[in-house]
């Protein structure tokens, strides 16, 4: 068994690619290992994560007119950007996907979908044979249940997976404060969708712009 350790194994924006996969009303309507409304949160989030750090992003669903539209959360932050709609229940197997992911040149392939069973651990473990370096985003992913959820989450470890929630990535990603070309737009998303941090920052900014009391 080879470790994933050192330097070089921490994700990088400028190696990156995020594949977002069928996060569709359909499979939202029975996700039951996390609350839905944390899985819309957290995905939102991880798009507006990749944007802030110019990660290229692939949005992909299955039948579309079935299952219903991408979140509009989701195509709101790319909003001229095509949806890449699938017969493929394994996106892997979708060559159009494939061939722009492989397009961005990029080799950090992060992946988030429902459900974290199918949708999310096929790609993931076809992508891993074929040499990828694969990061799941389980926050931002959701099973039927959660031992589906547990399950899959062991199932793509041993296959080599790498896992880690959005707000890991987006530590990873920014890495050093002295980086500051992303830092209004990173602490964009952590206000909005980061819960306790974002209002703890933004009381932060109140009271360092309140007037200290003189007697």
């Amino acid at each position: 068994m080879s470790f994933r350790n050192g330097l070089d194994s921490l994700l990088r924006p400028e190696d990156s690619v995020l594949v977002l996969i069928d996060h569709q009303a359909f499979q939202l309507t029975n996700v039951n290992s996390h609350d839905p409304q944390a899985v819309v949160n957290n995905v939102t989030a991880l798009a507006k994560l990749a944007k802030a750090f110019r990660v290229p992003t692939i949005l992909t669903s299955v039948l579309a007119a079935r299952g219903g539209l991408l979140f509009k959360q989701i195509t709101d932050v790319f909003p001229d950007q095509e949806v890449i709609d699938r017969t493929w229940v394994n996106t892997w197997q979708d060559e159009k996907v494939v061939d722009v992911v492989r397009a961005t040149g990029r080799k950090q392939l992060i992946i988030a979908g429902l459900w974290t069973e199918v949708c999310v651990a096929m790609p993931v473990i076809q992508a891993i044979g074929e040499g990828w370096d694969v990061t799941v985003i389980t926050d931002a992913s959701g099973g039927v249940s959660m031992e589906s959820h547990q399950v899959a989450i062991q199932r793509m470890i041993a296959a080599g997976a790498n896992v880690m929630t959005w707000m890991a990535l987006a530590g990873e990603w920014q890495r050093d404060w002295a980086r500051t070309e992303h830092v209004d737009e990173l602490t964009d998303v952590l206000v909005s969708h980061l819960g306790g941090t974002g209002i703890a920052y933004l009381w932060e900014q109140q009271l360092l712009k309140t007037p200290v009391e003189s007697n």
